[in-house]
């Protein structure tokens, strides 16, 4: 692939979100969007205020018509995690999102209505430093783009996103965010892949209508897991038939899998047998809950078998090797104490805060 913005792949330009950004090297971060009616200003505000408490660290809404639109410049001024609007069909909805102060707005150029429309817009992101993230979809393509390829081919939705670049650039619109989704694991990953050899500026992973349940969550993982771990991806949602705060989750625990999240605690757990000799999913899923709040990024294992168990507790930054009705706590490869199963889980929670305040002591000396 060819184009005006052509380039190995590598490092992506930096994108402003509001106070956040967005490729240039930053962390990944993790998107969702709302699932309320935006008309609907209190139960949206409150769902943004809960994704953002969950690890959210930007927010979308669809704003679809004009009454969505007077809601979005309410719900603005009540929350203050960087927000999105996502705006199809009619680009007069978007010019009044930035006009209303919105981060950033998505917009399709399969359904946007052309060259003039989309840099109308631009100019006036321009003006209010706001970004746009170009959002091709492979059930909205441009029908001549999607003619030519034979249909929603990988390369016809790089194509598409490309086609939008240029017409950005040309009116010296540079704060881009570019999305190409589809349904399909393998066209999503493919597309994705030609993008980041053909484009320079960030990416937005998705797999778009992933679906509910396990099945959502396996494609959403291994599509956008195997490109985060090509290095490709800059900013993600989860797309699910479910709250979003799962979603959220779900990217944060995609993250965490190829070591990508920076804060946080990371529970390593085994997936137990014959041998196990505690109720390993109720703990696991205790510390779990009760760590919630833990932001320093630590490992932290649960195991109850005496074959692994201990030296994965040992390998961790804080770890539980239980069994007998007893468990080790081991911190840094050290044992800490013993303690019976019925103390085992406030043992290793207390062993965990104790860590992450003795790192944070740590960096304040440094």
């Amino acid at each position: 692939m060819r184009g005006a913005a052509a380039a190995p792949v590598g490092r992506t330009v930096a994108v402003r979100v509001g106070a956040l950004t967005v490729g240039g090297g930053a962390p990944v971060s993790v998107q969702s969007m709302t699932k309320t009616d935006t008309r609907d200003v209190g139960a949206t505000v409150r769902q943004l205020r809960a994704l953002e408490r969950a690890g959210c660290q930007i927010g979308r809404v669809a704003v679809p018509d004009r009454g969505a639109l007077e809601a979005f410049a309410r719900i603005r001024g009540k929350v203050s995690l960087p927000l999105v609007a996502d705006i199809h069909f009619d680009h007069r909805l978007a010019i009044a999102c930035i006009a209303a102060g919105a981060d950033k707005v998505r917009i399709n150029p399969g359904n946007i209505g052309g060259t003039a429309r989309m840099q109308e817009v631009a100019l006036r992101a321009q003006e209010r430093g706001c970004a746009i993230r170009v959002g091709v979809n492979a059930g909205s393509l441009e029908r001549e783009i999607a003619a030519k390829h034979g249909g929603a081919t990988p390369a016809a939705l790089v194509e598409s996103a490309q086609r939008a670049v240029r017409d950005l650039e040309a009116v010296g619109f540079t704060a881009i965010v570019v999305s190409l989704k589809a349904s399909s694991v393998p066209h999503t990953i493919a597309a994705y892949r030609l993008a980041a050899r053909a484009l320079r500026y960030p990416l937005h992973l998705g797999v778009t209508e992933a679906g509910f349940g396990l099945a959502g969550i396996v494609k959403s993982s291994v599509g956008m897991g195997t490109l985060l771990a090509d290095g490709i991806g800059d900013t993600l949602r989860v797309s699910l038939t479910d709250s979003p705060l799962v979603e959220v989750r779900v990217g944060r625990e995609i993250l965490a899998s190829l070591g990508l999240r920076r804060e946080g605690v990371e529970i390593v757990s085994c997936p137990t047998c014959g041998r196990c000799g505690v109720d390993l999913r109720r703990t696991a899923r205790a510390v779990a809950r009760a760590l919630a709040d833990v932001a320093e990024p630590l490992t932290v294992a649960v195991m109850g078998c005496p074959v692994n168990g201990p030296g994965e507790a040992k390998a961790a930054d804080v770890g539980l090797a239980g069994g007998r009705g007893k468990a080790v706590i081991f911190a840094r490869g050290q044992v800490l104490k013993t303690v019976p199963e019925s103390r085992m889980i406030a043992a290793l929670t207390g062993a965990v805060r104790e860590e992450a305040a003795r790192r944070r002591r740590a960096r304040g000396r440094g």
